[in-house]
């Protein structure tokens, strides 16, 4: 991951809804969720929630996969692990072995089941 595309997924995580979204999107795992339902459970408008979807999409956090006439939105777990192994490649003063218990406390084995 590069300063641009990391710049992009924090940016997309910065708005309320869109952390919500990825946040709702984590917990409904590998099956994720038609854009209608996440809009509906966060209590926001379909065409709102799907430029959102769009963002996270976008900053490589978020899959879309097609269900019949719905699209599917599922974290993108390996977009999130990428993402937090760039801010932390240089943790512990050059040292990244040092925090490697921190690292493997925020990698699941749920990326398998998810692609």
């Amino acid at each position: 991951m590069n300063k641009t595309t990391a710049l992009a997924a924090l940016a997309s995580l910065g708005q309320d809804t869109r952390l919500e979204t990825f946040r709702l999107l984590v917990k409904a795992g590998a099956e994720g969720m038609p854009a209608g339902e996440i809009a509906t459970r966060l209590g926001t408008v379909q065409n709102t929630m799907s430029s959102h979807l769009k963002i996270l999409t976008h900053a490589g956090l978020v899959r879309a996969s097609r269900d019949g006439r719905s699209v599917r939105y599922s974290a993108d777990m390996t977009g999130f692990r990428d993402l937090l192994a760039y801010l932390m490649e240089d943790c512990c003063n050059g040292s990244p072995e040092l925090c490697r218990p921190v690292i493997d406390a925020v990698i699941c084995d749920c990326q398998e089941e998810m692609t």
